[in-house]
């Protein structure tokens, strides 16, 4: 039987700062509108603020469509599952918000990631919780966490911050969604730290 909790602290926190991956679910207001999954897994790249924030760093490789989805309507989940140990489904559910690098609060929250901020990071998204709840997990299978893929940071690390704002910029639907939403700012702005 699922549980519902009023704070991101004790072994909830520690579920999630575990975990290896997570999932961001978004949509728009539309009904006929593209609903967005995203898997999200670097290491160090989610961070508990306190006991109902959380942020998390939005880097470059596809769309937009988070990011377009919160600046609409701000809604969004966080879902982990333990593919290890007791089985459990959490979800936060709550207002998200894109910080972008040109925003003054870039340069408070980036330093919360430490190693795991580099090249390629577009914003800081940062979630307040309005519902924190589990599920048993039962269904979720057992897999076994081998290792962290590095390709991702080692391309946009090949890249200087002048031609990681041009491929921003030559991306379909980074500054505009699937749904002609606005997402990221273009042109890119640049680092603030």
């Amino acid at each position: 039987m699922g549980q519902t909790y009023e704070r991101i602290e004790g072994r909830i926190r520690t579920f999630i700062e575990e975990q290896p991956l997570f999932f961001t679910a978004t949509a728009p207001l539309t009904g006929d509108g593209h609903i967005n999954l995203s898997p999200k897994g670097r290491k160090g790249t989610l961070v508990v603020i306190d006991e109902l924030t959380l942020a998390y760093l939005d880097f470059g490789g596809s769309g937009a469509e988070t990011i377009a989805h919160l600046r609409e309507n701000g809604r969004i989940t966080l879902m982990w599952c333990a593919f290890s140990g007791a089985p459990k489904v959490l979800r936060v559910h709550g207002e998200g918000e894109a910080v972008f690098r040109d925003d003054p609060r870039w340069a408070e929250l980036i330093p919360l990631f430490g190693e795991a901020d580099g090249a390629g990071a577009r914003a800081v998204i940062v979630v307040r919780a309005l519902r924190i709840g589990d599920a048993c997990g039962f269904a979720v299978p057992f897999m076994d966490y081998r290792e962290e893929r590095t390709q991702h940071a080692e391309h946009l690390a090949r890249k200087t911050d002048e031609e990681f704002a041009a491929y921003c910029e030559q991306k379909p639907h980074v500054g505009v969604s699937l749904d002609g939403l606005p997402a990221l700012p273009l042109p890119l702005p640049a680092r603030t730290s």
